[in-house]
């Protein structure tokens, strides 16, 4: 499997930078290439895998929907592998990636916590509409079991980190209307949730470089059934209401990076 990694990042950054490049170099990929959207990359200009891209932080703050969209626009290879400047590749993460295969459009994998606990690595998301949001959300039941594969409808994918093919990325960019703390990462699962099914690769993993904030909690085993139980007829009479749950309630978004 051949990968191209867009690492968002910028000024100021750059000893994390550095631990991300080289957990990614130290797996050993034969084709692989690394693109760095903002910071400096002079450090880098004569290695030939790696390709710095400038970015003019003023034009609009904290544009990370453009820093990946051009990720997306200049990757060569057919895998692409979203990750912010302090998330590092753990050594089982190749190896894992070549058992798991290419049979996937969005995958993700496990997402460690600086402190060891899951970080929105498979997740529901927190603003489905629906009526079982408001009992997940009394303790922030969101996370779901690794073992659990059939309710892409109602999840979403962390911004902090992805793969994704490149053909089903240029078809399905990021919103640049948003911006970092804007759900942008909610608002991109949300449509392309109706098109695929999410993947989960259990034989790779990842880890923050930094503590991020963990609102999430794993799901309990009643939740659990009552999202596996619900009809169809259910979700069609639900969504009906979902705009006057909007406007009941003023939509909250997370910041996920």
């Amino acid at each position: 499997m051949d990968f191209s990694f867009g690492i968002i990042t910028t000024f100021g950054n750059e000893s994390n930078l550095f631990k991300t490049i080289e957990s990614i170099t130290s797996q050993n990929i034969e084709n692989y290439e690394i693109i760095i959207v903002g910071g400096s990359g002079k450090k880098y200009q004569y290695d030939k895998n790696i390709v710095h891209l400038k970015f003019d932080e003023t034009t609009k703050e904290m544009w990370i929907t453009r820093k990946k969209n051009l990720i997306i626009e200049k990757s060569n290879f057919d895998n692409i592998v979203f990750l912010h400047d302090y998330v590092l590749l753990n050594q089982d993460w190749h190896e894992g990636y070549l058992k798991f295969g290419n049979d996937f459009q969005v995958c993700t994998n496990k997402i460690i916590n600086l402190d060891g606990t899951r970080f929105r690595d498979w997740s529901l998301s927190p603003n489905n509409f629906l009526s079982f949001d408001k009992k997940l959300n009394q303790k922030m039941e969101y996370l779901i079991p690794y073992s659990e594969r059939t309710l892409s409808k109602y999840m979403y994918i962390s911004g902090a980190y992805w793969v994704a093919k490149k053909d089903f990325m240029l078809k399905n960019k990021l919103n640049e209307n948003l911006t970092w703390g804007q759900g942008e990462d909610v608002e991109w699962s949300h449509r392309v949730r109706k098109k695929i099914n999410f993947k989960f690769n259990e034989y790779a993993s990842v880890s923050f470089l930094k503590q991020k904030d963990v609102y999430f909690s794993i799901i309990s085993q009643d939740n659990l059934k009552l999202l596996n139980t619900r009809t169809s007829l259910l979700d069609i009479f639900d969504k009906i209401l979902i705009p006057f749950r909007r406007f009941k309630k003023k939509k909250k978004f997370f910041k996920y990076f």
